[in-house]
């Protein structure tokens, strides 16, 4: 055989090969013609493997929910090296959309000025096919996922950008939006692969095993406290915010002309020129907690909701206090609810020992519930609380991260806490929010060992030790491996030290 006849029946069979994987990736390719814009119905998404694997597997997944084709690298995801001759046949030919990634890991971390090659190859390929389909709209679209500037390479800028550096869920419905305004038109059977590498990787490696487990709610209960409250009802606004003022040192909560408390006498002798005046309520309303909690029929004032609203407000004014007397410091969060978090004060070092419920033999645990975080920031572990009724009868608990200047002064700036919180975050699991819940619990007991919140009344409200427990006959390996905790990892270093074993 000659080295031209050689030559020809290589090229031929190169051709070939890429036909075929051509054809498997698209079942309606057709090599006798090329690829029209009505063939285009895929979102391809490019990002930086393997910082950013742990959005673009959970972004694809979700669009392929809603019914869209989506192609992301899986076979850089799995380990294997990319193929650039289908990544630029996809991108050119069948995209309908080129979903960047945008982030500070699409580009080298010694130069922050020169995009990763890979990542550039794929923004190159994208830049020709606007060029060569003018009719595609807003086809290089930028989910800017961090907070990396505006430009990180030319013409970043004058690109449609949706955020998704604030909340993913609120970007994933800017996203649907724009698709839907674009008639990007969903797929009648869509390519799932991404949700079944996501299940293979994952939920298959870790599945559930018949074991006994406790497993940790956040649901934070009473043990006990008064038997009824009362609402107070006044003529006029005026008199009810004057006996409120009057007895500001009480656990109490006013709204409009009404006062609901779990006592019904108050300091209410007002001194003026004319003499001393008796304040009095118009109507007093006593309710027992024991009707409010599993409910009853009344059409007149207080109603059932009215009771329940009126209780649940003084049970977290009751919580408010016991923490303000703590020495708490708290932040507000964006729906206005407040997260409490120690102080040097409240909790000197900031760390605690606690032992773990029904363990045996019993075990003991250390935990940080702030340290440093960059050089100058410290984070703190914080709670939020909302007062329920059922299905127990306390506080649901929220738990967060406040990053403060000094150890108490939160950071001003809601996008460096963002930030700073989606960092941080990224390197906590499971085990790391409950031993935090934990230890935050034991940390509020007072000088006797309980935890007693005020109620300006007889008897106190006693909390529970630990939030509720509940026993199951299955259980679940929690992935510890580096594998996976290094896709959600965030780059930078930080100092820890969150954690250290007691024997």
């Amino acid at each position: 055989m000659s080295e031209a006849s050689f030559f020809v029946i290589s090229v031929n069979i190169c051709y070939l090969s890429t036909i075929e994987t051509v054809r498997k990736l698209y079942p309606t390719f057709n090599s006798r013609s090329p690829l029209k814009l009505n063939m285009r119905d895929t979102l391809f998404i490019s990002h930086a493997t393997p910082e950013d694997n742990g959005f673009t597997v959970w972004l694809a997944s979700r669009l392929e929910l809603l019914g869209y084709r989506v192609w992301i690298d899986k076979k850089e995801l799995l380990g294997g090296e990319p193929f650039w001759d289908v990544i630029e046949l996809c991108i050119k030919n069948r995209a309908i959309k080129f979903l960047l990634v945008y982030s500070k890991n699409i580009c080298y971390p010694d130069d922050s000025g020169q995009i990763k090659t890979g990542i550039q190859k794929e923004i190159d390929f994208a830049y020709t096919t606007m060029t060569a389909n003018p009719d595609l709209k807003d086809f290089f679209t930028i989910l800017h996922l961090d907070e990396a500037g505006y430009d990180l390479f030319p013409g970043a800028k004058e690109l449609n950008q949706i955020p998704f550096n604030q909340n993913w869920g609120a970007g994933l419905s800017q996203l649907e939006e724009k698709l839907r305004k674009d008639q990007i038109v969903k797929s009648g059977q869509p390519d799932t692969e991404a949700a079944q590498w996501y299940l293979k990787n994952y939920i298959v490696k870790n599945p559930i095993i018949k074991r006994d487990e406790l497993y940790y709610t956040n649901w934070w209960s009473m043990a006990d406290g008064p038997t009824c409250f009362y609402i107070l009802r006044y003529a006029k606004l005026a008199l009810a915010e004057k006996v409120a003022e009057l007895n500001k040192a009480d656990v109490l909560v006013r709204d409009t002309n009404l006062i609901t408390a779990f006592k019904k006498d108050f300091i209410n002798i007002v001194t003026d020129s004319f003499g001393e005046t008796a304040i009095t309520p118009v109507e007093i309303f006593e309710i027992k907690v024991a009707d409010v909690l599993p409910g009853y029929e009344k059409s007149a004032f207080p109603t059932l909701r009215d009771a329940q609203n009126h209780l649940t407000k003084l049970l977290k004014r009751s919580l408010h206090v016991y923490f303000r007397n703590k020495e708490l410091f708290w932040y507000q969060m964006a729906d206005k609810n407040l997260a409490y978090f120690h102080g040097p004060k409240s909790l000197p070092g900031q760390a605690l020992k606690f032992e773990y419920p029904h363990h045996q033999p019993k075990k003991f645990k250390r935990k940080q519930l702030a340290g440093k975080f960059g050089e100058k920031e410290r984070w703190n572990f914080a709670l939020s609380f909302r007062t329920v009724l059922q299905p127990v009868f306390g506080f649901t608990l929220k738990s967060h991260l406040i990053f403060t200047q000094n150890g108490f002064k939160p950071i001003d700036d809601k996008d460096i806490q963002h930030s700073y919180r989606r960092r941080k975050g990224k390197r906590m699991f499971n085990e790391e929010w409950r031993d935090l819940l934990m230890g935050f619990i034991r940390s509020l007991p007072d000088a006797d060992g309980v935890i007693l919140l005020p109620t300006s009344a007889d008897k106190q409200i006693t909390m529970q030790f630990n939030p509720e427990l509940f026993w199951s006959k299955l259980g679940y390996l929690d992935p510890k491996d580096l594998k996976r905790q290094e896709m959600f990892a965030n780059t930078v270093e930080e100092e820890d030290n969150l954690e250290e074993a007691v024997d």
